[in-house]
């Protein structure tokens, strides 16, 4: 038998002593039972004992059942109320259900339904309560000041956030990798009306793109080869919520000419369909790419960006945004510890010096990345100090070191050139993932400077495995 403390607490609100007498006998070896005989007194005891379903009867004297039910409904739409009856009215069933009964059972009960009935109806109410728990959590989450950075580029987002959140009005994200267009995007869905309604997230970079017309819209049972069964895409998915479109920069043009027409007519039909669908979904588009070039280049269409530019928010990298690398280090230390219920422990200064000089390729993704494992490495330790940080962080600080060096006179003017050269070369080097092609023209400067440069620097191969094998490759004369 269930402790008392973990009982359910079932009301009875029955004029009939009998029926009283009857249920509780059944239901008091599962459930704490509480009565009433009318529905004034069904009321008094509703407010004082908080009960956690309600057994009410529809004919009642005085004040009827279904009276009690919309008093009930207008004081706590989360109790269940199952209706109990000695007619079999179906209009009376209907009238009851339209009120917001959970469910309604006639006289006389038959014993295991009843018990099922009740079971389901309690089981179905504590998972919405756990759902409303969980949604007023993601809200709570992605709410404007739990978004971290008090430099004035984040502040103006912030700003242009709770402007725009509780619009239909489509929005495009840029900034760099790992900067946080996600987050976001999250912001501004659960800081909208829609916040109740689907969040649907979607790479366009990480699907082939045999896939990502299906993945978009669906597809009919038949429609290709592998189409052993209907499929709903995202937008249907979506429908009354937000469609997040990351990386749109990376969408084909035959499937930026369809994702047009939905933006346009906001309506799509499956791949092997013939019915149009229509939904409403908000827009929300991020890329790291420059749209601009693309559109130039003939490989983005203009018509689609400017149906997805209406509203342009650029996230700053982490490297314009010093003093906030601090607060987010903080923030994911927190995050961290509070996960893994270990004692509270601090970043020492000389940690937080390395992190706020270092140049953050990666940004608020490598951060968290940089902090996850300093919090690894410290577990013993009551401060974490520059020794917890990662060998990339205290061998790569930003040029703010080299100035200071050499203003103090610690290092010569022309080592310093050298270091920052260098610097901004392996800089150049992770962001492209050691294409040198690519980092050259990031650099503005041809290959073979580069890697002329490279030779009398000293940088060499890297130590990742993972990283392109053009690295290795001979320049082509």
């Amino acid at each position: 038998m269930e402790s008392s403390a973990m009982r359910k607490r079932v009301l009875l609100i029955d004029d009939d002593p009998r029926v009283r007498a009857s249920l509780k006998m059944v239901l008091e070896p599962i459930y704490d039972i509480i009565q009433a005989s009318d529905g004034h007194e069904g009321l008094d005891v509703f407010r004082k004992d908080e009960p956690d379903l309600i057994l009410l009867d529809v004919i009642l004297p005085g004040t009827d059942g279904l009276a009690v039910l919309q008093t009930l409904r207008m004081e706590s739409k989360a109790t269940p109320v199952i209706m109990l009856t000695g007619t079999k009215s179906v209009k009376t069933a209907v009238d009851a259900m339209k009120l917001g009964a959970a469910d309604y059972l006639s006289k006389p009960f038959d014993v295991d339904e009843l018990r099922i009935v009740i079971d389901r109806v309690l089981n179905s109410s504590e998972l919405e309560r756990e759902v409303k728990h969980l949604r007023a959590q993601v809200v709570q989450r992605y709410a404007f000041h739990n978004l971290i950075g008090k430099s004035q580029g984040m502040q103006e987002i912030y700003a242009k956030i709770e402007q725009v959140a509780d619009s239909r009005t489509t929005v495009l994200i840029t900034g760099e990798s790992g900067t946080g267009k996600e987050l976001v995007a999250k912001a501004l869905h659960y800081n909208s009306s829609r916040r109740e309604r689907p969040f649907i997230a979607l790479n366009c970079a990480a699907l082939p793109e045999t896939l990502i017309e299906s993945e978009l819209f669906g597809h009919e049972k038949g429609s290709f080869t592998d189409a052993t069964a209907r499929r709903v895409g995202q937008f249907e998915l979506a429908n009354t919520g937000t469609l997040f479109l990351d990386e749109i920069g990376d969408l084909s043009p035959v499937t930026q000419a369809k994702l047009l027409r939905v933006i346009q007519e906001r309506e799509f039909t499956r791949i092997g369909g013939a019915q149009s669908i229509k939904v409403d979904v908000r827009i929300v588009a991020a890329t790291n790419k420059n749209l601009d070039d693309l559109v130039r280049k003939g490989q983005f269409r203009e018509d689609l960006y400017y149906r997805i530019n209406v509203i342009a928010l650029f996230l700053p990298p982490l490297r314009e945004r010093g003093e906030d690398i601090p607060l987010l280090a903080k923030h994911f230390l927190g995050k961290r510890l509070e996960e893994e219920r270990r004692p509270r422990i601090e970043f020492g200064k000389d940690a937080l010096e390395l992190l706020s000089r270092y140049s953050w390729p990666g940004n608020v993704r490598e951060l968290e990345n940089f902090v996850e494992q300093a919090f690894i490495w410290s577990q013993q330790a009551e401060q974490i100090t520059s020794e917890h940080l990662p060998t990339l962080v205290k061998n790569n600080s930003r040029s703010t070191s080299l100035r200071d060096d050499t203003l103090s006179g610690r290092m010569s003017l022309e080592k310093a050139v050298m270091e920052f050269e260098r610097e901004i070369i392996l800089d150049g080097l992770k962001r492209t993932n050691y294409v040198q092609t690519h980092a050259a023209n990031l650099l503005g400067i041809s290959r073979r400077m580069l890697k002329y440069r490279m030779d009398t620097l000293g940088i060499g191969r890297p130590d990742s495995t993972s990283v392109t094998q053009e690295f290795d490759q001979p320049m082509q004369e």
